[in-house]
């Protein structure tokens, strides 16, 4: 009997120690409103240089970067830079001012870099400026990098991330628009579209008005463009690369059933058009019939799943964001931050850097009904002092705060 009850006990906690750890208790927080006095126009992103002066550089997809106030009561900000009159948009839903990144040594150089949408031909223009002083851009300095074609209007994505340890310039681009993929360009390694491109700025390879780091996958791959880094996206759209662990968040946009946050890695492949997070996309074969064209990836192709991924029961349109590390919300500390474009939820997920588990996934907002609330998140930004800045595309700023 007592042998009986042992083994019973032990069983017991052997199964206690094969279960997954328990997930933490959930961080309170709630959404409080700033810069209430402030004209902003579709925010789609707050970029703070490297020059240790803790300014807040707020871009406005419809061509202006302003620097804002210091007080987030305040009512005044300054135009850094203007690109308002270039004619940007065809339709102005994803065409624009979409991207912003700081050269490592802005301080000393004032250089800072933009992608922007141009039409005839639709192409997104990545560029160089230099500020005097760092304090007021100068129009007339612009260095035109690169222009990567665009089929249509959408799926643009012009995320830019200047990589913390590396200092090259990280370039997100969608698939070139439409649905379906039906320009098969995110698996050509010919096409810029749809990839994550890694350029150096400060130098110049032949033909090039930027260096094509030596590292970068597909240098030594004949006829594949060299500053591919990773491909197979749809619409990237929330670039982050953690200056602590070096991790790479990047949210893709889905089309019909799944949206993915995905850990990029160099000379990855995660899918698209052939994938939907870690599903076959929908109308593929169907799609690949009417073309007579083959449905199925090439054999020994190996796509990477994203980390995360949630269906659209739950969002349609997910925005990418960062990784909590600020101090006034301690149970926050170590959360990815994203949220939902179409239905405002904003959702915390923390997950093991080693074995890519998830440990929690909680939601932190939830709209009551965002058919009348109108919560349209475009940009999830760490402030000034690490706190966690919501941008709505009406102009509506939030800060999350502990409840």
């Amino acid at each position: 009997m007592k042998l009986s009850s042992l083994l019973i006990v032990g069983a017991a906690f052997a199964v206690i120690g094969n279960l997954p750890p328990l997930a933490e208790a959930a961080p309170k927080v709630k959404l409080q409103r700033i810069y209430e006095s402030l004209e902003v126009e579709r925010p789609v992103s707050v970029v703070i240089p490297p020059d240790g002066t803790k300014r807040q550089f707020l871009v406005e997809q419809t061509g202006k970067v302003k620097i804002m106030p210091v007080d987030d009561k305040g009512s005044e900000s300054k135009v850094f830079l203007d690109l308002s009159d270039r004619k940007m948009a065809e339709k102005d839903f994803e065409e624009g001012l979409l991207g912003l990144a700081f050269h490592p040594k802005f301080k000393e150089n004032g250089k800072f870099y933009v992608s922007y949408s141009q039409q005839g031909p639709k192409r997104t223009r990545i560029s160089e400026f230099t500020a005097t002083d760092g304090k007021q851009a100068n129009g007339d300095s612009e260095r035109i990098l690169m222009e990567i074609q665009q089929p249509e209007w959408n799926h643009n994505s012009g995320n830019l991330t200047m990589g913390p340890k590396d200092g090259l310039l990280y370039i997100s681009v969608g698939d070139g628009g439409f649905k379906n993929g039906i320009f098969m360009l995110p698996q050509k390694l010919t096409r810029w579209n749809g990839k994550v491109l890694r350029i150096d700025v400060d130098g110049k390879s032949p033909g090039r008005e930027y260096g094509i780091p030596k590292d970068n996958p597909f240098v030594d791959v004949p006829n594949a463009c060299p500053e591919i880094y990773a491909f197979g996206f749809r619409n990237p759209w929330g670039s982050w690369i953690d200056p602590e662990t070096g991790i790479f968040w990047l949210a893709d946009v889905g089309q019909d059933l799944w949206e993915e946050i995905d850990w990029v890695e160099k000379g990855g492949n995660y899918g698209w058009e052939y994938m939907e997070g870690t599903h076959p996309q929908v109308f593929r074969k169907e799609l690949m019939k009417l073309l007579m064209r083959k449905a199925d990836p090439p054999r020994g192709t190996q796509f990477i799943e994203p980390v995360f991924e949630y269906s659209h029961a739950d969002g349609l349109s997910i925005t990418g964001g960062f990784v909590y590390r600020g101090e006034k919300i301690p149970a926050l500390q170590g959360y990815y931050v994203y949220g939902d474009w179409k239905l405002g939820t904003v959702w915390g997920l923390k997950v093991d850097e080693k074995t890519k588990k998830v440990i929690d996934h909680v939601v932190l907002f939830k709209a009551k009904d965002n058919a009348e609330e109108k919560f349209n998140w475009t940009a999830f930004a760490a402030d000034k002092d690490g706190e966690v800045l919501l941008l709505n595309w009406d102009g509506r700023i939030f800060r999350m705060v502990g409840e």
